[in-house]
């Protein structure tokens, strides 16, 4: 062999490999959206690329584990790839996209208050968003070992993750009931509080009063609100109790003789069982649409859809909104009801 070809072979050892993912490590606590969030990849659309990247690394499908490295989705949707030498580097810089503002939400909680607008898929509409209960009425209560589990918690940290996902779709949003320090919370026994209030004010404990409280709530912004956007709607999410042996899918209730109620409630049904034919093909869908006589429903002007997560009682449901990711989960399967109706009423 000779001298120059065995100096080729050992400068050719010597570059740089290409095509290796960059991978990164959860912290312990940390759930796939504050994970996300920490690489610099927030939203729904790097949420659903990272399960597609590591969905055979994940528990329960969307659960993260200690001590696993996972790829991480780039500008480009993406694996990233790392690499020494500079040029190569500069050539695989994503392409700069528009800049389309950002959002300071301090009800997130301190990592994910901030955040940038990545679409105007919702530009032009705005959202009332309700978790149900709060202050001094916990809702419903379910256990598992001796863990309590209120449905206020669980409603609230669902709402806030649709919020932060409506905000980032360019929407208008008003977050009705609130907790100033709870945030975007990936524990999977949220801690009790009974600090919400409705928008600073003290929730009654009375039924039909903190029902109205939260109506007149709406209905006062809503005054003003549809004078500026041509699409507003309200959601107001709950948990189900039932018998410990009943489960149940997500399902949604509209005001009775509402028309865009009720397209709105099949558009986000339709959504979910597309959902669930993706990432559990075969499982089916059995969450039903229906009118219901319900106070919110029938005093709030702008259309309007009740959800119900599930059964808090039963042990197959309680993973549906226990574990962090099924929560953002659910949050990105309302978000895509949504857009599909916005687009639809434009």
């Amino acid at each position: 062999m000779s001298k120059y070809l065995i100096i080729t072979l050992l400068l050719l050892l010597q570059l740089p490999l290409f095509g290796q993912s960059q991978k990164a490590t959860p912290r312990r606590g940390e759930g796939i959206t504050t994970f996300l969030v920490r690489m610099g990849r927030p939203g729904p659309a790097y949420y659903q690329q990272f399960l597609e990247l590591n969905k055979d690394k994940l528990r329960g499908k969307e659960e993260l584990l200690l001590g696993v490295s996972y790829l991480i989705p780039d500008k480009r949707g993406q694996a990233t790839t790392t690499t020494n030498n500079q040029t190569a580097n500069k050539e695989q810089k994503p392409a700069a996209t528009e800049d389309l503002g950002t959002f300071n939400e301090p009800l997130f909680g301190t990592k994910l208050a901030k955040g940038k607008i990545d679409s105007n898929k919702l530009k032009g509409a705005c959202f009332y968003v309700v978790s149900g209960h709060g202050g001094p009425d916990p809702g419903a209560i379910g256990r598992v070992s001796n863990h309590e589990l209120h449905e206020d918690e669980y409603a609230y940290d669902v709402v806030l993750r649709l919020a932060r996902d409506l905000m980032q779709e360019g929407a208008e949003v008003r977050i009705i009931i609130q907790d100033a320090r709870d945030g975007i919370r990936d524990d999977q026994y949220l801690s009790n509080s009974k600090r919400e209030t409705c928008m600073g004010a003290t929730i009654p404990l009375n039924q039909t009063e903190r029902l109205k409280q939260r109506a007149d709530k709406i209905n006062s912004l809503y005054e003003q609100d549809k004078k500026k956007y041509k699409y507003c709607r309200a959601i107001f999410i709950h948990v189900d109790s039932r018998s410990k042996r009943e489960e149940t899918d997500v399902f949604f209730y509209h005001a009775d003789g509402s028309q865009k109620g009720r397209s709105l409630a099949k558009t986000m049904q339709q959504q979910f069982k597309a959902k669930y034919q993706q990432h559990q093909p075969g499982r089916g869908f059995g969450g039903s649409v229906g009118p219901r006589s319900l106070y919110v429903l029938r005093n709030t002007n702008p259309v309007s859809v009740f959800v119900e997560l599930g059964n808090i009682q039963n042990s197959h449901d309680q993973k549906r909104f226990v574990l962090s990711s099924n929560r953002q989960a659910l949050a990105n399967w309302l978000l895509a009801g949504f857009i599909k109706d916005f687009e639809d009423n434009k």
